[in-house]
């Protein structure tokens, strides 16, 4: 929500879906969103690789491609254990910069 707000003081809108649950999830509501938006980020504290995440990303690539005005992009924690240790788990973890940057990219395209 923090990266959100900055990024609407940048001009950049962001539509966000919370799931609450992976099965099932709400796909109609994922569709709607990539149907108004034509853009999307799959973000989770989960790793990037092996997970829903890239589950849901495969789904909307290739289910809504002809929807998509860019590649489907992620925003998920490091392919590693996550750390006790505040400063490493922040380090893992996606945090509000990560998702800022990734919008602006997203918008780039």
């Amino acid at each position: 929500m923090q990266a959100a707000r900055e990024a609407d003081r940048e001009g950049l809108s962001v539509e966000i879906i919370d799931l609450r649950t992976l099965n099932p999830y709400d796909w109609a509501a994922l569709e709607r969103s990539v149907k108004k938006t034509h853009r999307v980020i799959v973000a989770h504290e989960d790793t990037l690789s092996w997970g829903y995440g890239s589950e849901i990303a495969a789904r909307i690539a290739d289910e809504l491609f002809f929807h998509l005005d860019a590649p489907v992009r992620r925003v998920a924690a490091k392919d590693t254990w996550v750390a006790y240790y505040p400063a490493l788990e922040d380090e893992i973890l996606p945090q509000p910069r990560d998702f800022l940057e990734a919008y602006r990219k997203l918008a780039a395209i």
